[in-house]
């Protein structure tokens, strides 16, 4: 007696990988947390970001008998960088307090602000750069260059991961809406952007500020 079998209904498949969507993808682990793990994440950050400043603090006086900062940096520009950034911090406070009332469309669009501000920030910062290449300010040239290029170019391939990271979740709210799995990425994104918005307070007191005292 051969078994009969019943072929799934049209449109199965599609109601599974939707299914997927709407829900958390998976349960995690006793003790896991996505958010948890993230923190954790965030604070090995901040230990590579110490590490950093601890190497300025002690090469960024080393100028080789080469330029010193009150030499190379534009003040008015780097202000205008950083309030670039700030801007961003808040656009993207917006972009959740959007999230949370399901608002999709003014989420993207606060996110989309927020992506503009963050890659005005690298475009400035890729200027500053250039510019101090072209005066023959090169990492080469003394130990106090060599700092504040790893210094502040750290932090910038740090918001251009958040860029691509920021993009990447334009897509999936566009694509899936704001499920939960979206939100919890969303949220996890915010507390990185922020955090690098903390570190290049920092930078801009550190380096640049006290830079131009000495």
């Amino acid at each position: 007696m051969s078994a009969t079998h019943t072929a799934p209904p049209a449109g199965a498949d599609d109601a599974t990988k939707l299914a997927f969507y709407q829900i958390d993808e998976h349960d995690h682990p006793e003790g896991g947390s996505t958010m948890l793990g993230f923190w954790i994440y965030l604070m090995s950050d901040c230990l590579i970001f110490a590490c950093l400043f601890a190497i300025y603090g002690v090469l960024g006086a080393n100028y080789a008998g080469g330029p010193a900062p009150k030499d190379l940096f534009e003040l008015p520009l780097v202000a205008i960088n950083t309030s670039m950034l700030l801007l961003s911090s808040i656009t993207y406070g917006f972009a959740m307090l959007a999230m949370e009332k399901q608002q999709i469309r003014a989420t993207q669009l606060w996110l989309a602000v927020t992506g503009l501000f963050g890659a005005t920030f690298i475009g400035i910062e890729l200027y500053e750069f250039a510019t101090l290449v072209h005066e023959g300010a090169t990492p080469q040239r003394s130990a106090f260059l060599s700092a504040f290029f790893t210094l502040v170019g750290t932090h910038g391939l740090h918001v251009t991961f958040g860029l691509i990271w920021l993009v990447t979740l334009m897509v999936q709210v566009g694509k899936h809406g704001l499920i939960q799995a979206n939100k919890r990425r969303l949220m996890c994104l915010s507390m990185f952007w922020h955090f690098l918005d903390v570190i290049w307070i920092g930078v801009f007191t550190f380096v640049y500020l006290l830079g131009m005292l000495r």
